[in-house]
């Protein structure tokens, strides 16, 4: 049988045929088992391409276990030259392709407690001291490069590229290659560090959705725990960043040098020249320090996973948070420059400013997001005191130390802001949003993740936030303010009788309840506030906006004290300089939230009155309303929460959170006793006689009741209900779950050719004055008929004296109740010995009995009306 190996040999030329023939003479004496061995015995007589030939068919015939020990000798076994070749197949084999189509080795499925051994494998392989980083480590140490294509970058990148303007991010910088084709066919030149980060980060974008009906739990699979060692081993909290693998015995792998730019640098844009040359010119030679090497991988990867999973939005955001011209507006604004020094955005922007990325993230991809604003938090507090009051007035620090301090405000917090801003107005209103709510709530508690942080206080008295944390509320403000603004557009929109809705209002109220913390949003609401002044020694300054360009490494701008100026700068550099600011503790922001207490007291009552019904509904309700023993609802009406599905610890729940969350929001907003009285007598709990709900909230028109807003809200949230009644002809109904509907469209028609035949017959009994007359009328006409009043106005006008005539109905007889009742009634009978027609002759006269005890009855009642 020909292997793989000959056949290769078959198709090359005859010089490279003669090499091979050693290896596959060897083969075919059946000393090695596959040509893979054939190749790794003799490395330096093997082509590149025969060894990736060899790897793609072993990946198709070989387990999977055996497909890593051999990737694992290859890596070991061969050099840089031959393995430079077959990284990119190898990545894209692990993570897939960019497209989508490959799945690779389906990290984000991969569980440990499914598939043990496979799991394993692949920890030990990917592991950031593993095999892998260690063939990334070699091939970085020959200086090679390789093409990404610019199309699978994020949308306002990608974009922005393609229209010759270099984005604002150092990780970009002298790496993009135009191709003679023009701005089609862009790529981006990468060391092998940054191509397997790339892949590594986008993976969890560009691959597929996973399917509703498989549960996968995020933070068990394999992904999520490669993020969170990646982090904990490139962005330590204790400790230095271990140096990379070494290559060769005694040597390690040497930075990435200096990269010159592959085109000249006015070719990005006539109008963004200097922009760019400033950008270079920032851009530090990592081998210029040797304390540099510390930290160049752990700048790389932060860099790459803000920039793959935080920037999504608008082009035109996008633009407007990095366009030099809006941050020189910025500039001008602040430092009292003449507005004649800077022109407006260029002409040629336009096509940028009119693209929208539709992108919508993921709850896996909100939750890795989350996992890496945690430990960021951590990473940053791990600086000692004393290292952060000395890095913040001299530079005689590591590069590590200040990359600690720098590392969330200059990285993560603009591009942060804008993807939560993203997901809070695209999210659904669906309890999915939790995923959102938690990853928002972890970035505003920073406190939570210090070295030295209080223990937990108990519920009734929470701990207090340090004053300490007052610089990073007040430069993230907001992240706290306009977010909460936010948020409570969002809660004012959903059910707060769910359990889930409820609980993300209480997570909120009880994060900004922590004492002090709403003292610290206060101030720095008045700091952004106060008015305008113009001080002589500010002119020199220069501005302290985090620009978040540059490597980290550039220096640092001088650090200003003046804290209204930080805060100022902080919301004019992420909203521009014309923001309408809406403050958190201001008159319309008050309003959102009262009536977000409002909403939570009725939720609180509707939840009570669903918990009553529950307890009031019998064990065995619906298989005998199946049958059709309970008491029918002829109209239909039902009441949908989830709160009927989970039983009376899910209301208990709910009324606990709602409870808690108002207090909370009392405490916060520091509302009276007396208002949230108010709601609760507003409320309208009074109930008719007969113990229904309050209508939804209505105003008195010309033709009837106009529901509000506010009664639209509660119909469509199921807060309030208006009580339906059936009006139409009974006969007409829709057929009800407890009938048989081919019986009951025959006995309707057998119905009406008896009532279209013997009208006038039955008319005229229905007449008589004596007995008789009244025991056909108890049979033949409705007696509630007359009692009943029509609810529409239109309706009342159109069937005014509308009256029906005596007629039969005989759809009692398609019901279940009836059927079975009969059946068991004969079934009874047999027991004693009595035969069907006996039987049915008995209950003839039973029910002529009942019926004439009845229509004596009816009759007397009608004698004693007034």
């Amino acid at each position: 049988m020909t292997t793989f190996g000959a056949v290769a040999e078959w198709r090359l030329p005859p010089l490279r045929r003669a090499t091979l023939w050693i290896p596959q003479w060897f083969a075919k004496k059946a000393i090695f088992n596959s040509p893979l061995e054939a190749a790794m015995a003799f490395p330096h007589l093997q082509q590149p391409s025969f060894l990736l030939a060899s790897l793609k068919a072993d990946s198709i015939n070989k387990p999977f276990a055996q497909q890593c020990q051999d990737l694992v000798k290859v890596i070991e076994d061969f050099p840089a030259k031959e393995l430079h070749t077959i990284f990119p197949w190898l990545v894209e084999s692990i993570f897939g392709s960019l497209d989508g189509v490959l799945v690779g080795w389906n990290l984000r499925c991969l569980q440990g407690r499914v598939n043990p051994v496979e799991y394993s494998i692949v920890m030990e392989f990917l592991d950031p001291g593993g095999p892998m980083m260690k063939l990334v480590y070699k091939l970085q140490a020959e200086d090679y490069k390789f093409d990404f294509p610019v199309s699978y970058l994020p949308g306002p990148v990608k974009a922005s590229i393609q229209e010759c303007i270099l984005p604002d991010s150092p990780l970009y910088h002298n790496k993009v290659q135009f191709t003679p084709a023009g701005g089609l066919g862009l790529n981006l030149a990468l060391n092998p560090f940054e191509y397997y980060i790339f892949f590594f980060a986008l993976s969890l974008i560009t691959q597929k959705p996973l399917p509703v009906s498989l549960h996968v739990r995020t933070s068990d699979c394999a992904y999520f725990i490669l993020v969170d060692r990646y982090l904990s081993w490139f962005l330590p909290t204790e400790g230095s960043v271990p140096p990379p693998l070494s290559s060769s015995p005694g040597g390690t792998s040497p930075s990435p040098p200096p990269r010159t730019p592959t085109m000249p640098f006015a070719s990005y844009g006539l109008h963004h020249t200097s922009l760019l040359k400033r950008h270079i010119s920032h851009q530090t030679s990592v081998n210029a320090d040797p304390a540099s090497h510390e930290i160049w991988r752990s700048e790389t990867l932060l860099q790459v996973f803000v920039e793959m999973w935080l920037h999504h939005y608008s082009l035109e955001m996008y633009q407007k948070m990095q366009s030099p011209h809006a941050k020189l507006e910025v500039l001008h604004y602040r430092l009292s420059v003449s507005s004649a020094l800077y022109s407006p955005a260029q002409p040629s922007l336009q096509a940028l400013h009119a693209y929208q990325e539709s992108f919508t993230p993921t709850e896996e991809h909100v939750l890795v997001v989350r996992l890496l604003l945690k430990h960021l938090h951590a990473f940053a507090n791990s600086l000692k005191p004393e290292q952060a009051s000395l890095s913040a007035h001299s530079h005689a620090t590591s590069p590590l130390e200040e990359f600690k301090r720098a590392a969330v405000p200059r990285f993560v917090q603009q591009k942060l802001y804008l993807f939560l801003q993203h997901c809070f107005g695209h999210w659904p209103l669906d309890a999915s949003f939790r995923a959102v709510l938690e990853m928002w709530l972890s970035y505003l508690q920073p406190w939570r993740y210090a070295p030295d942080k209080q223990a937990p206080g108990s519920d009734s008295q929470p701990r207090c936030v340090s004053e300490k944390w007052a610089p990073f509320v007040q430069e993230n403000l907001l992240m706290y303010t306009k977010l909460f603004v936010g948020f409570l557009n969002r809660a004012l929109r959903t059910d707060l009788v769910s359990p889930k809705h409820a609980l993300m209002v209480f997570r909120v109220a009880k994060v900004f309840a922590q004492p002090n913390l709403a003292e610290m949003i206060q101030k720095g609401e008045q700091l952004f506030l106060e008015p305008e002044l113009v001080i002589p020694h500010r002119q020199h300054r220069l501005f302290t906006a985090p620009t978040f360009t540059g490597s980290f490494l550039s220096p640092w701008p001088p650090a200003v004290t003046d804290a209204s100026f930080k805060v100022k700068s902080h919301v004019y550099s992420l909203e521009g300089q014309d923001c309408k600011y809406t403050p958190m503790f201001g008159p319309e922001a008050r309003t959102l939230v009262l009536r977000l207490a409002q909403l939570i007291t009725q939720a609180k009552h509707t939840a009570k009155s669903i918990s009553d019904q529950c307890a009031e509904s019998p064990a065995g309700h619906s298989f005998l309303s199946w049958l059709g023993f309970s008491s029918m609802d002829t109209n239909g009406s039902y009441t949908a929460n989830d709160l009927d599905e989970m039983g009376q610890d899910s209301v208990r729940k709910t009324d606990e959170y709602l409870e808690k969350a108002l207090e909370y929001l009392r405490q916060i907003f520091r509302l009276s006793e007396a208002q949230l009285r108010q709601f609760t007598l507003a409320l309208g709990t009074t109930q008719d006689e007969n113990g229904k709900k309050q209508l939804p909230d209505c105003i008195v028109g010309e033709d009837g009741l106009i529901l509000t807003p506010l009664g639209q809200y509660q119909i469509i949230n199921g807060l309030r209900r208006f009580e339906i009644e059936y009006q139409g002809d009974p006969e007409l109904q829709p057929i009800r779950s407890y009938e048989i509907a081919s019986l009951v469209r025959t006995l309707f028609r057998l119905s009406s050719a008896i009532n279209h035949r013997f009208a006038g017959q039955m008319a005229a009994l229905c007449s008589r004055d004596d007995f008789l007359g009244s025991f056909c009328r108890y049979h033949l006409t409705e007696p509630g008929l007359a009692s009943r009043h029509l609810l529409s106005p239109v309706g009342r006008r159109q069937v005014a004296g509308h009256t029906r005539g005596p007629r039969l109905s005989l759809r009692f007889l398609g019901s279940y109740r009836t059927l079975v009742s009969l059946l068991l009634a004969f079934f009874v009978a047999s027991l004693f010995c009595v035969g069907p027609l006996p039987c049915t002759l008995l209950l003839t006269l039973g029910y002529v009995l009942y019926a004439s005890a009845m229509t004596l009855l009816t009759e007397r009642g009608k004698l004693h009306q007034p």
